[in-house]
């Protein structure tokens, strides 16, 4: 458990500016552009050092977080190292004219998510009163036809998750790829439903909803894991421990 608290004066004065990206809305690029931003505010103010966010959605705006920076650290709001975060993120910050800097792992692969997970879980679980061991977990993610990556960090979080013991199942569902929303959600008895992403946006508000009435889905569906308000003071711990290792 993540004590804000102890994250208040954690960072130095000369501790390297962190900026978090995530994909954003090409469509309605302003909405997520404004949630990173509070998003950032929060996790400067818990880890004391100068934080912003940008989406790569937004035109200009990773260019503009990252001029003048000398080697941040860059924090992928995402879910997996997929090609956006191995590829593209890295194309954008070169693009950028950026020269150096520091990736973290992204928010989805953070090996102390499943712990965050669990917690919020088991309070969700007792919300609506679903039984410890006897409820199927549904973990709803993006997934790729052509890249292994997110699948494997997908199915790693909801193995971690299944080790809790809070359920009987953890079945994933993908977007683009098999096995589909509509073939995870298609089950019996007790269930609930976990959007693996980053940030109330597209994916979670169609596709997800369309899957799970495809599916006859009608049990609780929690808030996709980015907007989770221990996900602040999770990044902040993050980017505290990626520059203790760069000092040891």
């Amino acid at each position: 458990m993540f004590s804000t608290r102890s994250l208040f004066q954690m960072a130095p004065v000369t501790s390297p500016a962190a900026v978090i990206v995530s994909h954003g809305s090409p469509s309605d690029p302003d909405p997520q552009e404004a949630f990173v931003a509070q998003l950032a505010a929060q996790v400067a103010e818990l880890s004391g050092r100068k934080v912003t966010g940008a989406t790569l959605a937004k035109n200009g705006a990773l260019e503009a977080r990252v001029s003048g920076l000398n080697a941040p650290l860059i924090y992928p709001l995402f879910m997996t190292d997929g090609w956006f975060v191995s590829t593209n993120l890295h194309s954008r910050l070169k693009a950028a004219g950026l020269p150096c800097w520091r990736m973290a792992t992204p928010l989805g692969m953070d090996l102390c998510l499943p712990e965050l997970a669990v917690r919020t879980l088991r309070q969700t679980m007792a919300r609506h009163n679903l039984p410890r061991g006897g409820t199927t977990l549904v973990l709803a993610a993006h997934g790729s036809p052509s890249d292994r990556r997110p699948a494997r960090a997908t199915h790693a979080f909801g193995a971690a998750l299944y080790t809790s013991g809070l359920f009987r199942e953890v079945r994933t569902g993908f977007v683009d790829e098999a096995p589909s929303l509509e073939q995870a959600a298609a089950i019996s008895g007790p269930a609930l439903v976990l959007p693996f992403f980053a940030a109330r946006a597209g994916h979670v508000l169609m596709d997800l909803p369309d899957a799970l009435e495809a599916a006859g889905f009608d049990g609780p569906v929690m808030d996709p894991i980015g907007v989770w308000d221990g996900v602040a003071p999770l990044i902040a711990n993050a980017l505290h421990a990626a520059c203790k290792a760069d000092a040891a």
